[in-house]
C-alpha cells in the first residue's frame, strides 16, 4: 500500500494492538440490556430480566451502552449521546428495540442511524442519527409488533409515518483525535422540519460501575465533577484525569451530576445506597428540574452537559467538545482545523485502499461497509466464574444457575475489543461470524484482524477440551470450523499487503490450538467413529427438517452432508496452512499428511456410510443430502430438502501448485504412496493424475460429474439463483414442499424468501430461502479455485437452460455481481435493499446511506433481519474489490467474456 500521503496508514502499522491510538474507540455497545451477561435470573430469561425500562434506572454489571459513544479499551471512562425532544416519556440514552419475546420475528431494533465513517485507529469517526420531533412511538411498535404474525412483516420506525412529513432532527456525531488521548468532539444538529423546533442535548461523561459490586473492597470510586466553568474533570485511579472541556454558545450548558448506581427505591423498594442514582439526570430534565434528582454539589459518576437548542425552520447548529488527558488553556482555538485534517487523512487512506474501484456509488458502498466494521468493534466483558457464582454485594444467585447455562465454562473470562455482528442486535461475538469479519477487517488493519482469530484460541477462551466458544446463550453450541478458512484469507491478505512477505508465526500460533480444535470435533461430534460428522445446527438454524442441536426421539440421529463437509474443509485448510508452514519448517510435511489423509477418509464415508454402500450423494435428484437414521426400524433415509446443506460439500477444495509439491519431497513422498496403496482412496480424488492448468493438482470432495450436476441446480432460476445471489433454499419447495412424518409428528419445509414462518430456533430463524454473504462468499471462492484447476476447460450453462456458457471464474463473477447489486442504484433509481420503501430510495436525506443487513429478500433483495450486521455482510468490500478487477480484465478481452454453445 502506497505510504506517502497516508497518516493514518503509518498509524495503522505503529499500533498493532489495542493501545495508542487505538486506546479510544466505538467500543460502548449498543444494547447492553437483554444480554446474558446482565441476566441474573434464575430461570435464564435474559430478556425480561433486565428491559430496556430498567436501563433507564439500573446499572450494568458488564458493560455499558450508548448512542455514538466511545470508551477506553477496558471502558472504565464512557462518552455518548442523550437527546430529548421534549414530548418522550424520557430521555433517549439509547438505541430502542423490541426484545425476542416482543418481535414478530425476534429481537430488532427499531430506530433509524447510519454509520458513515470510521478509520482503523479511530482518528475520524462519523455517524447519523434520526431523532423524531413528535413524541417516539415506543406503544406503537411494540402493539404492532405483538399483534403481528409470523408470516407477516416487522413493524419499523418508517412504518409508524413519523418521518414523512420531515419532523426530525438528523444527528451527525463526530470525533477526530488531535493526538491518541485528546479528542475532538462535535455534534451537528439539522432541523429537517419546516417549522421552529426545540431539542434538548445532552453529552454525557461516566464511568462503567467497577465499584459496587464487592468483590474487590480496595475498588475506589472515581469521579467527575465541575471544577472549572468550562470543563469537567474526571478523574479514575487506573486511567487517571481526563478533561471535557465545552463552549458557553450558542447557549450556555446546565451540567448535571449523579451516580452511576442502581436506583434500587424505584427497582426493587430497597434504600438507595448513596443519593442522586442513575436516572437522576433523566428525571431532572423530563420534570424541568423540578425535584431534587442531581447533585447540587456538582459532583457524581455520571456528568451531562445539558443543552436546550432553539431551532428556525431548516436550521442546522453544531456544538463543539474535547476530551484529553492534559489540561488545555485554549481547547478550541485549532479545532476546526484539526478536524479537517483528519477527515482529509481519512479521504487519503481510503483513496488509497480503494485505487482500483472506478465507481463512486461503489466507493460509497465500500466505505460505508468499512466504517460499519469499526463501529461494531466491541468492548466485551464477560467473567463466567464470576457471573455463575454472583457478586456479594448482590447476594448469592439462584442455585439452579450454577448447572444452567454455560456452566461448563467456568475458565472464560473474556475483557476485550471485539468485532461484534451487531452491537444492538448480536451485542455479542459469534464465532463463525467472526472469520468472516477478519477478511475485510484484514485490508483495514491486519494486526487487528489477526488478533481476533488469535483470541478465540486463548487459553481463557478455547475450552480445555478444545472447543471454540460459539456465543453468550450457549458457548456450547456448535458452529461451522471456519476458523482455519478465515485463518488462511487473513494471512494471504496480509501476505499480499506486505509485499509478498507472511507472517508465518502468526500462522503457527493458530494451526498449534487448531489442532486442538480440530482433535475436538474429531472426538466429539463422530457419534460413530466413520468420519461421518453431525455438528448440530452448524449456524444455519432452521434450514433442516428437524432442530440438528437436540436429539431425535426413538434414538434417531442424523449424518450430516454440510457437518461432515465442513470438516472435509477443515482438513483441507489445515493441510494448505501446514504445506505453507513446511516451507520454512519442514517438520510439518507430517502434519500435512495427516490432514490429506483425514480428508481422503471423510470423502469415502460420505460416499459409502459404515461399508454399507450408502452415499449422501442421491443418484436420483443429483444433489447432497442429510441422512436420517432410525435404529428403531432399522432404517436410513435421505432427508431430500435442496438447501445449502447439498452445496456445501463444494467448500471441500484445494489445488496443489507443481512449484508447491516440488518444494515437500516428505509430503509428496507420503501423498504417492497413499494413493498408489489405497486405490480406494485414490478413487477419491479428482483427477489428481491429470494435470490442470500450470500443472496442477486438486483435491476436492466432489467430483467433476457431481460439481456440473451440483451447479446445475445451483444455478438455476427457478431453484437456488435469484438475481440477488444464492438462495439458501430451493424454490422448488415452495410448490412442493419436503414433508416427513416421524413419531407422529409431521415435519416440514417450505421455501420462504424472507422471514421464516418457523420457531424452531427462537425468531431470528431464517435459513429456508433467503440470500446469505457467508455463504455466498465462501461458493465463490470454491469456484474460482475450482477454475485455478479446470481454466476454461470447464464451462457451465449459466444460467441453467439459459443456452449461455461460461467458464468457473465468469460464473464467479456473476455471483459476485448479483450480490453487489442489492447494495447498487438500479435503473428504477432504487437499491434493491430498500425494499421499494419511497422514502429510503428518493429522500436525499436517506437514499444514499447504507444498511448492511443479516440477510437478504431472495426474490427482491430487501435487506432483513440484523439492520447494521456488517459483521459478514462486510464481505461485500471485497467483492466490490473483486468486481472492479474482473471489469477492468473484461475491458481488456472483450472477446472472452461469454461463450456460447
Amino acid at each position: 500500500m502506497n505510504m506517502n500521503g497516508n497518516p493514518e496508514q503509518e498509524r495503522v502499522q505503529r499500533t498493532p494492538a489495542n493501545n495508542g491510538w487505538k486506546k479510544w474507540g466505538p467500543y460502548l455497545s449498543e444494547r447492553q440490556w437483554g444480554t446474558v451477561r446482565e441476566d441474573y435470573s434464575a430461570d435464564g430469561m435474559a430478556w425480561t430480566y433486565f428491559t430496556y425500562e430498567h436501563a433507564i434506572s439500573r446499572a450494568y454489571r458488564w458493560g455499558e451502552d450508548g448512542i455514538g459513544g466511545l470508551s477506553d479499551t477496558k471502558q472504565r471512562i464512557c462518552f455518548a449521546w442523550a437527546f430529548w425532544n421534549g414530548n418522550d416519556p424520557f430521555l433517549k440514552e439509547r438505541l430502542f428495540g423490541v426484545s425476542n419475546p416482543q418481535g414478530n420475528h425476534g429481537e430488532d431494533v427499531k430506530e433509524q442511524y447510519y454509520y458513515l465513517e470510521n478509520t482503523p485507529t479511530h482518528s475520524y469517526m462519523k455517524m447519523l442519527y434520526k431523532y423524531p420531533q413528535q413524541a417516539f412511538p415506543y406503544a406503537k411498535l411494540l402493539e404492532q409488533n405483538a399483534r403481528r404474525t409470523r408470516e407477516e412483516p416487522e413493524f419499523e420506525l418508517m412504518d409508524t409515518g413519523i418521518f414523512n412529513s420531515d419532523e426530525y432532527f438528523d444527528i451527525a456525531i463526530e470525533y477526530a483525535k488531535a493526538s491518541e488521548e485528546d479528542i475532538l468532539i462535535q455534534v451537528t444538529v439539522s432541523n429537517r422540519a419546516a417549522q421552529k423546533a426545540r431539542l434538548d442535548v445532552l453529552p454525557t461523561l461516566w464511568f462503567r460501575n467497577t465499584w459496587y459490586w464487592g468483590n474487590d473492597e480496595q475498588a475506589a470510586v472515581p469521579n467527575v465533577a465541575a471544577t472549572g466553568r468550562d470543563y469537567l474533570v474526571a478523574e479514575h485511579a487506573e486511567v487517571g484525569k481526563y478533561y471535557l472541556f465545552y463552549e458557553q454558545n450558542p447557549v450556555p450548558p446546565q451540567p448535571l451530576f449523579c451516580e452511576n448506581e442502581t436506583n434500587r427505591q424505584k427497582m426493587f423498594g430497597q434504600p438507595n445506597g448513596r443519593p442522586y442514582p442513575k436516572d437522576g439526570i433523566n428525571d431532572h430534565v423530563v420534570s424541568g428540574g423540578q425535584g431534587q434528582y442531581v447533585n447540587p454539589q456538582k459532583t457524581g459518576t455520571k456528568a451531562a452537559l445539558h443543552y436546550t437548542l432553539e431551532f428556525a425552520p431548516k436550521q442546522e447548529i453544531r456544538l463543539r467538545f474535547r476530551l484529553s488527558n492534559r489540561y488545555l488553556e485554549t481547547p478550541f482555538v485549532n479545532f476546526d482545523p484539526l478536524f479537517q485534517m483528519r477527515q482529509a487523512e481519512a479521504d487519503a487512506f481510503y483513496a488509497d485502499l480503494q485505487h482500483h474501484v472506478r465507481t463512486p456509488d461503489l466507493r460509497q458502498i465500500q466505505r460505508q461497509a468499512y466504517a460499519g466494521m469499526l463501529w461494531n468493534k466491541q468492548f466485551f466483558n464477560f467473567n463466567v466464574d464470576q457471573w455463575l457464582k454472583g457478586d456479594p454485594a448482590s447476594g448469592p444467585p439462584p442455585t439452579s444457575r450454577l448447572y444452567g447455562r454455560n456452566a461448563g465454562w467456568r475458565h472464560l473470562h473474556n475483557s476485550n475489543i471485539i468485532s461484534m455482528p451487531d452491537k444492538w442486535e448480536y451485542p455479542w461475538y459469534a464465532a463463525w461470524d467472526l472469520a468472516f469479519h477478519c477478511v475485510p477487517l484484514a485490508r483495514l488493519d491486519p494486526a487487528f484482524a489477526k488478533r481476533q482469530l488469535i483470541l478465540f484460541l486463548r487459553e481463557y477462551y478455547m475450552h480445555p477440551n478444545g472447543q471454540i466458544p460459539a456465543y453468550e446463550w450457549n458457548l456450547s453450541d456448535v458452529n461451522p470450523p471456519v476458523h482455519a478458512w478465515g485463518t488462511w484469507k487473513v494471512y494471504e491478505i496480509d501476505k499480499e499487503m506486505n509485499g509478498g512477505r507472511g507472517d508465518r508465526q502468526f500462522l503457527a500460533t493458530v494451526f498449534h490450538k487448531l489442532l486442538m480444535n480440530f482433535t475436538w470435533w474429531v472426538n466429539q461430534k463422530d457419534r460413530e467413529g466413520n468420519n461421518l460428522f453431525e455438528g448440530g445446527f452448524l449456524g444455519l438454524d432452521n434450514i433442516g427438517v428437524f432442530d440438528r442441536s437436540h436429539p431425535l426421539p426413538n434414538g434417531a440421529y442424523i449424518e450430516q452432508a454440510d457437518g461432515s463437509s465442513w470438516m472435509a474443509m477443515y482438513s483441507l485448510n489445515m493441510l494448505r496452512i501446514a504445506l505453507e508452514l513446511s516451507e520454512s519448517d519442514p517438520s510439518y510435511q507430517e502434519m500435512a499428511s495427516k490432514f490429506f489423509e483425514h480428508f481422503l477418509f471423510i470423502s469415502m464415508a460420505m460416499r459409502n456410510l459404515s461399508d454399507e454402500g450408502i452415499d449422501l450423494w442421491d443418484a436420483e435428484d443429483e444433489f447432497y443430502y442429510d441422512m436420517l437414521h432410525t435404529p428403531e426400524h432399522n432404517q436410513s433415509t435421505l432427508l431430500k430438502v435442496r438447501s445449502l446443506v447439498g452445496l456445501i460439500p463444494m467448500f471441500a477444495v484445494e489445488v496443489l501448485t507443481p512449484e508447491m509439491i516440488a518444494k515437500l519431497p516428505d509430503f509428496t513422498r507420503r501423498l504417492e504412496w497413499v494413493l498408489k496403496n489405497r486405490p480406494d482412496l485414490a478413487r477419491l480424488i479428482s483427477r489428481w493424475h491429470e494435470a490442470g492448468r500450470g500443472e496442477s493438482r486438486m483435491l476436492a470432495l466432489v467430483r467433476i460429474h457431481r460439481l456440473k450436476r451440483t451447479l446445475k441446480r445451483m444455478l438455476d432460476e427457478s431453484e437456488f439463483l435469484s438475481d440477488y445471489g444464492i438462495r439458501s433454499a430451493s424454490k422448488h419447495h415452495l410448490e412442493h414442499p419436503f414433508v416427513m412424518h416421524l413419531n407422529g409428528m409431521e415435519n416440514r419445509v417450505q421455501y420462504l424468501p424472507g422471514e421464516s414462518d418457523s420457531g424452531m430456533f427462537g425468531g431470528n430463524s431464517n435459513w429456508r430461502g433467503p440470500v446469505w454473504f457467508p455463504v455466498n462468499y465462501l461458493i465463490i471462492e470454491s469456484l474460482l479455485k475450482y477454475y485455478e484447476y479446470y481454466g476454461d476447460e470447464m464451462t457451465v450453462e449459466y444460467p441453467t437452460n439459459s443456452g449461455n456458457y461460461l467458464n468457473l471464474k465468469q460464473v464467479a463473477d456473476e455471483l459476485t455481481a448479483r450480490l453487489i447489486r442489492i447494495f447498487e442504484v438500479n435503473e428504477a433509481g432504487e437499491r434493491p435493499l430498500h425494499g421499494g420503501n419511497a422514502k429510503h430510495n428518493q429522500d436525499p436525506h436517506f437514499k444514499d446511506h447504507i444498511l448492511f443487513y443479516e440477510y437478504f429478500h431472495g426474490d427482491n433483495g430487501r435487506g432483513m433481519g440484523a439492520s447494521h450486521q456488517t459483521g459478514w455482510t462486510g464481505l461485500i468490500t471485497d467483492l466490490i474489490d473483486r468486481h472492479e478487477i474482473a471489469q477492468d480484465q473484461k475491458r481488456k478481452t472483450p472477446a472472452e467474456n461469454v461463450l456460447v454453445r
